[in-house]
């Protein structure tokens, strides 16, 4: 090695040391704060709370069906959360999603024609299982997803 390579060798360990060093002397800054633990607590809360909501669906509330933007919003957001689901490989975490969006939509069965055409075979079947199972389990009402089969063939 070189004169030049050794002091580049030097100057990179040292670079490297000077970093080392800013990090310990700031995460003991960090660790001295009265309060650091709570906020250590508080933040592993809210983390697990997320994690939870993620992992069970996210359900978000539904909104007010006299508030018309509420329930677009609510909508779309539905349907882009279903896709991002979806892409991502959670097939029924997606499912869940675009069934909120078809329960609210004011005309299910042109969205969920567009479902059809748009989503893998297997995917659509699961998300018109849902809508059977969740109409079946309502014995007040008739099921809405047989409406939905008939008039989709």
């Amino acid at each position: 090695m070189n004169m030049i390579g050794k002091s580049t060798a030097i100057c990179a360990g040292a670079v490297g040391l000077a970093f080392v060093g800013y990090c310990i002397y700031f995460d003991r800054k960090r660790r001295s704060d009265p309060e650091y633990k709570a906020k250590i607590r508080e933040r592993r809360k809210k983390e697990k709370t997320s994690t939870q909501n993620t992992s069970t669906g996210g359900q978000r509330p539904r909104p007010d069906a006299t508030d018309t933007q509420a329930v677009q919003n609510y909508f779309l957001q539905e349907i882009h959360t279903g896709e991002e689901k979806l892409a991502l490989g959670m097939i029924d975490a997606g499912v869940e999603h675009l069934y909120n969006a078809v329960s609210i939509c004011a005309q299910p069965q042109q969205l969920l024609q567009v479902l059809q055409q748009t989503l893998p075979p297997n995917i659509f079947q699961q998300l018109i299982n849902k809508l059977q199972s969740v109409a079946t389990s309502k014995v007040s009402k008739e099921p809405i997803a047989e409406q939905v089969d008939d008039e989709l063939e």
